[in-house]
């Protein structure tokens, strides 16, 4: 009976989102939004893998990868048709909004107050849709957003 079991801990490790130029992808991550490498490496067979994490992560972040297909080439920016591509989580939303503003970054949604949380829409170098979210926390809840 699954009731009986522990409860299996399942933690997202990686976003793969698909670019053309990884230093570039990183340089746009990195300046924006201080995202550093977790792991920078070429394979025998000369194939990349290059992991990158927010501020505050151990663990979890976005995986570049180049598409291998003139198919997955048409994606880049587009994986998700429009929609966030990420959503992050941010204590310190107008540092982060003034940084991308500085760098003539696109912002889609401009900087906005709901009685829940401020939030904006941005594009990354490829178009890919970014919202980042500062949550007002109610001192009496243990539940983030």
């Amino acid at each position: 009976m699954f009731l009986d079991r522990p409860a299996m801990k399942t933690q997202l490790g990686r976003v793969v989102i698909l670019v053309e130029d990884f230093d570039k992808a990183f340089d746009f991550y990195e300046k924006n939004f201080e995202c550093r490498k977790l792991h920078d490496s070429v394979s025998e067979a000369g194939k990349r893998y290059l992991h990158i994490a927010f501020p505050g992560d151990i663990d979890c972040g976005i995986w570049f990868l180049k598409p291998e297909s003139e198919e997955g080439e048409h994606v880049i920016g587009k994986q998700t048709a429009g929609q966030p591509t990420l959503v992050l989580y941010t204590e310190e939303i107008e540092k982060i909004y003034s940084t991308l503003i500085k760098n003539r970054v696109t912002i889609i949604e401009k900087l906005q107050l709901t009685p829940q949380s401020k939030f904006f829409h941005c594009l990354d170098l490829y178009g890919n849709r970014l919202t980042v979210v500062e949550l007002r926390v109610d001192p009496t809840s243990t539940i983030r957003g």
